[in-house]
């Protein structure tokens, strides 16, 4: 690969003009070239920051390999919430910082979004409660940027009765009650260790939380690992916090 060669990103289908490559040693040095087997750096005429994406295969465009290399795949996110700005000018701002943190995270998601409430912003979708925490400390620690945050909720996956199967992210995006022959939501498995004397708490919240009991089982003589059945919906929003208050601090939730 060397200066003035045409690139092709595969995944996007768009063709660039390389201007610079090097290694990376850990500061950029400039090269010619990089031969087969090397790792270094890539320079080109990308605009649109979307273009580059994570794992994408890079190959010359006028001599293309026939294939991508095999496991470049989008990361789904399973958590959805809105993010606006605090500032009504601040939109575009927001905007420009969620393009950069996508640059170094394309599990994150975003997609412009009008409140009646809150005006414009954006609906972002995340690996989980963790990433969405992540992505708000540094979009105010890394841009200086305020933002709201709405309550988070999941995308529910709807069959018509056409037959088509679609999925929905907030209930405007629902058709009419007529046209729905389904509507399916995303379930996990929760794996949660409690001492004994905080379980019949525990075993009512799972019981609101429309849990679905697997296993239950001793594992010493004050411990308890409870395997449950649970709608990813209903452990988006404050399942946690209630798990530990109830336990108090004593109990762990994994899934």
């Amino acid at each position: 690969l060397a200066v003035g060669d045409r690139i092709e990103l595969m995944s996007q289908g768009a063709a660039f003009e390389v201007e610079e490559v090097g290694y990376l040693t850990p500061k950029l040095l400039k090269t010619e070239r990089l031969e087969a087997g090397e790792v270094g750096y890539v320079m080109a005429g990308i605009k649109d920051l979307g273009h580059a994406r994570i794992g994408d295969t890079i190959t010359h465009a006028r001599r293309p390999t026939p294939t991508p290399f095999p496991g470049f795949k989008e990361a789904k996110p399973m958590v959805f919430c809105g993010m606006y700005p605090t500032a009504a000018t601040g939109v575009e701002p927001l905007r420009k910082a969620l393009v950069k943190l996508r640059l170094t995270d394309f599990s994150f998601r975003f997609d412009p979004e009008n409140s009646p409430a809150l005006g414009m912003g954006f609906r972002c979708g995340f690996l989980g409660l963790l990433h969405r925490e992540i992505i708000q400390e540094r979009l105010e620690r890394e841009f200086d940027l305020s933002v709201l945050t709405t309550a988070p909720n999941v995308s529910f996956r709807v069959t018509g009765t056409d037959g088509t199967v679609f999925e929905i992210e907030s209930p405007a995006q629902l058709p009419p009650a007529s046209e729905i022959r389904s509507i399916a939501e995303p379930v996990l498995e929760a794996l949660i260790l409690t001492p004994d004397r905080y379980l019949g708490a525990v075993l009512k919240l799972l019981e609101n939380r429309r849990g679905e009991q697997k296993k239950m089982e001793y594992i010493s003589s004050q411990r308890i690992f409870l395997t449950y059945l649970l709608p990813l919906n209903e452990i988006v929003f404050d399942f946690y916090n209630q798990l530990k208050s109830l336990s108090q601090g004593y109990a762990s939730l994994d899934y």
